[in-house]
This record gives C-alpha cells, sequence and structure tokens, in this order.
C-alpha cells in the first residue's frame, strides 16, 4: 500500500469529533510535515501548513477535520446513558451501531446503541427512534458501574465503523465529511513538492476544526491568516439514490467530478476561473446554486475581515452523516487535479474584484 493510502487509512479511521480533534491533526499534521516549510497551530486545535511564508499575496486552501458526534448526558441508575448531539448525528440510524466512549482516564470503553428486538415491539404503538429513546449500553449494571469505568457526563462518543472500499470505485466509512478534503489539501501540498513548484504567493494549507457546529474553526483561523483568495472543499450530496428530489436538492452524481456552487457567498470571478480552468485541463465538474449561504468554511472565510475572494470545490457524497459515507476515488482525483491547476495558474496579486 503507499504511503498516501496507508495516511488515507490512518487519518479516517482515527475518531475526531467535533471539539476532540488533536489527535487527528497530530496525523494530518504529520504527514504533512515534509511537504511545507512551517506550521501554524491555534488555540483550538486548527492546524496550518505554511508553504513559501513571508509573501505579501496570500492564498489558502482549507478543509474541516472534525467529525459528528455524541455527549454523554445522563446515566440511569441501571447503568444506561442517554446522550445528546455533538454536531448534527443522525439518531435515526444509532440503533445496534457500535460505538467508542472516549474516556479521560481509561482511553476508549466499548459500547453499543441498544434498541428493543422486534418480538416486544407493539407494531400499532411503535416509536421511531429520536433523542428520547435512544441509548447506549457499556455492560454495566448500575450507574456507579458506568463511571468506574471512566464514563461521564461529558465523556464523547463516536460510532466505531472504519473506512472500507465498495466495487473498486468509492471508498466507504464514517467521517469522509470531511477529512477526505483534509486527505485532498494534503494531497495538493504532496505534489506540489514533489514536483518542485515554486509558488510566487505564501499558501495556507488549512485544517480546521468545529465546523460542525457552526464553522467556527474556520471562522477563527480566518480572522488570523488574512488571506487574499481562500478555497475550501467540502462534500456535498450525490442526488441519484432514492429519496432525493432534483428539484429540489439539485442534480449531482458520484463519480462526475467534483461540484462548483454559486451562491452570494462565492466570489463569481474567483468561480469563473476554476471553471475556465476544469474546461481546460478536462478536468470533469458539476455546477450547483446555494441559498443565502454554502453551510461550508467557505462562507467564514468570504466574510471575514474586509472580505475574502472565496470559492468552494465540493466532493459529491452519498449517504452523508451516517458510517457508510461514500465518495467516488476518480472525483476524489478530480478535486486534487483541480486545486493544483488553480495554485499553479494563480499569479500573486491576481485581483478579483467586479469593480476597478
Amino acid at each position: 500500500m503507499s504511503k498516501n493510502i496507508e495516511f488515507l487509512y490512518q487519518y479516517l479511521n482515527n475518531a475526531s469529533p467535533t471539539g476532540f480533534e488533536s489527535t487527528g491533526q497530530q496525523i494530518w499534521l504529520d504527514y504533512l510535515k515534509p511537504y511545507i516549510d512551517d506550521k501554524i497551530i491555534d488555540v483550538y486545535g486548527t492546524a496550518v501548513g505554511v508553504i513559501n511564508p513571508g509573501q505579501e499575496y496570500k492564498v489558502a486552501i482549507e478543509a474541516h477535520s472534525d467529525e459528528i458526534s455524541w455527549f454523554v448526558n445522563y446515566i440511569t441508575d441501571s447503568g444506561y446513558i442517554y446522550v445528546r448531539r455533538n454536531g448534527g448525528s443522525d439518531h435515526q440510524i444509532a440503533p445496534s451501531m457500535r460505538v467508542n466512549l472516549h474516556t479521560r482516564k481509561n482511553g476508549i470503553v466499548k459500547g453499543i446503541f441498544g434498541w428493543p428486538a422486534i418480538h416486544v415491539r407493539d407494531a400499532a404503538k411503535e416509536e421511531s427512534p429520536s433523542l428520547k429513546n435512544i441509548f447506549i449500553d457499556v455492560g454495566a449494571a448500575s450507574k456507579a458501574e458506568v463511571l468506574e469505568m471512566g464514563i461521564t457526563v461529558g465523556t464523547v462518543v463516536t460510532f466505531e465503523d472504519g473506512l472500507t472500499e465498495l466495487n473498486n470505485k468509492f471508498y466507504v466509512g464514517r467521517a469522509l465529511d470531511n477529512r477526505m478534503g483534509g486527505y485532498i489539501i494534503a494531497e495538493v501540498a504532496r505534489r506540489l513538492h514533489e514536483n518542485k513548484v515554486k509558488l510566487p504567493f505564501t499558501l495556507y494549507v488549512v485544517n480546521a476544526v468545529q465546523e460542525e457546529i457552526g464553522l467556527r474553526g474556520s471562522e477563527m483561523i480566518s480572522r488570523r491568516l488574512k488571506p487574499d483568495v481562500a478555497v475550501c472543499v467540502d462534500v456535498t450530496h450525490d442526488t441519484q439514490s432514492p429519496m432525493y428530489d432534483k428539484k429540489r436538492d439539485g442534480d449531482i452524481a458520484c463519480g462526475k467530478g467534483p461540484t462548483l456552487s454559486y451562491g452570494p457567498a462565492v466570489q463569481n470571478n474567483l468561480l469563473h476561473m476554476l471553471i475556465d480552468l476544469a474546461d481546460e485541463k478536462q478536468i470533469p465538474y458539476q455546477l450547483a446554486a446555494v441559498s443565502r449561504s454554502t453551510g461550508t468554511d467557505t462562507d467564514s472565510f468570504a466574510y471575514s475581515g474586509e472580505g475574502v475572494a472565496s470559492a468552494l470545490i465540493s466532493l459529491p457524497q452519498k449517504y452523508m452523516h451516517t458510517t457508510v459515507e461514500m465518495c467516488h476515488k476518480d472525483d476524489i482525483d478530480a478535486c486534487i487535479d483541480l486545486y493544483y491547476a488553480f495554485l499553479t495558474n494563480l499569479k500573486a496579486g491576481t485581483d478579483f474584484r467586479y469593480i476597478k
């Protein structure tokens, strides 16, 4: 297995829940170190690889590192654990899932989301999974036993599922949203280094924390870096599988290239540069329209400081916020190709303003 794929598996299989991203950030930064000149790490854990520091013109490429998870919220006298969301965790997929409870003193403690057997459920009165009724079982018979395991209110919980491949085309697993983006920007840095590209500007390779609870990491780091240009990568919904409405959700498919979005936070001249480069380099892409905001870290960069020319490269994904998120390998490669084309064609001092 090549070094970059070993990194991908290590990085994706590691848990990095929102607010607790440090172990994943260390894996990412250790891989990136040979390809950068310097690094920046802020107080909440956003990691930045710096290439060609000290230039007047500054460019950021960015992904977010955190994954959705749960917090222990209440422990019953009988030893069952009720949770609350940390990010947009899906209560409907929880029953029968295996979980890891990340304790301070005892490391990972194993548990499961339990659910009553079909034999004892009354079909006429059957409840759907909700935050009111899903619970974790760690094999304890009392609250005291749970506490002895090192589990307390506030212990963070992640699903156990790891990265796999499907039909030699797809990567499948939890947290592809958006650590696959972290992999993409790391591979861009590696390609620039291995091809001995000398950029005429400072490049920040940014892996931000706390996106899943309101774009908080990118909000902080954008103010610190003050880039002139930012191009973020995140996932977007494949709308080909059942239960999507293309009139509402757009027509996006895995395997047809990254999605480039029109929207108020997206600077049109920058977007059109990406589209023109994709056409010139024959990189497949799709188009989407967003309403009001992109819902990604692009918004934080666009509206930080005095405003930053920002754009979004979206990786199509099936089954977002589940443990079987799916991304097509060709789309991942196309995202890397588009980033590389952009960075190697961007001139220092490029002014993206509409009116000059």
